[in-house]
């Protein structure tokens, strides 16, 4: 992986993965358009360096998103929608298991990605898709949100019975608590590492 700051230099990586420079060129751009990597002019691409300001703004948007797909899904939940969702948790309860804590992060966003699917809204889910890239960002950057990775599943189980009790009221409460603990530990645990300033990616 790559540190925040660190720049990233085309013929390297063209000569690690065996490919041309026109490939990791390209790929550069993309994750500039993502926001994930800053573009110098002169010197090149350095991997975004995010404050806690970043994501707390990210996680903001998250809650207000996730409310309001699960408001748009209570009315259109059916049998087999809520079958998915909840074989997704039993898989993170099997990652649990297993102590796959990389996969477990990545099966975690698939099941908010579902809920965004299932809501119908394909602006919404771009949306979400966007916010998800840097989302992972941080998380990774982090670690473990917790000790019991049994509880990243647990997390996802009061969200699952307001859907499929068809409670928009219920589901909103319990996303704003399950999206604003994520919040809260992600930002505290970004702003104690004392990440470096936003918009300064040549401090290596």
């Amino acid at each position: 992986g790559f540190k925040p700051g660190a720049r990233l230099t085309e013929a390297t990586i063209a000569r690690d993965l065996g490919v041309s420079r026109a490939p990791v060129r390209e790929a550069a751009r993309l994750l500039e358009n993502r926001g994930l990597v800053v573009a110098m002019p002169r010197r090149g691409f350095f991997v975004r360096q995010f404050d806690w300001h970043d994501l707390d703004q990210i996680y903001d948007l998250r809650m207000c998103l996730e409310r309001h797909a699960g408001a748009l899904l209570v009315d259109s939940l059916t049998d087999e929608m809520a079958s998915k969702l909840r074989a997704q948790v039993a898989f993170l309860h099997r990652l649990a298991e297993d102590g796959d804590g990389e996969r477990q992060i990545e099966e975690d966003l698939k099941f908010h990605r579902m809920i965004c699917v299932f809501a119908g809204n394909r602006r919404l889910l771009k949306v979400f898709d966007e916010l998800t890239a840097e989302t992972r960002f941080g998380i990774a950057m982090i670690g473990r949100l917790y000790d019991d990775p049994h509880q990243i599943a647990r997390t996802h189980e009061p969200l699952l019975d307001a859907l499929v009790a068809r409670d928009a009221g219920v589901f909103a409460a319990a996303s704003d608590y399950h999206i604003g603990t994520a919040r809260e530990r992600v930002v505290a645990m970004f702003s104690a590492d004392g990440a470096p300033r936003r918009g300064d990616p040549s401090s290596e």
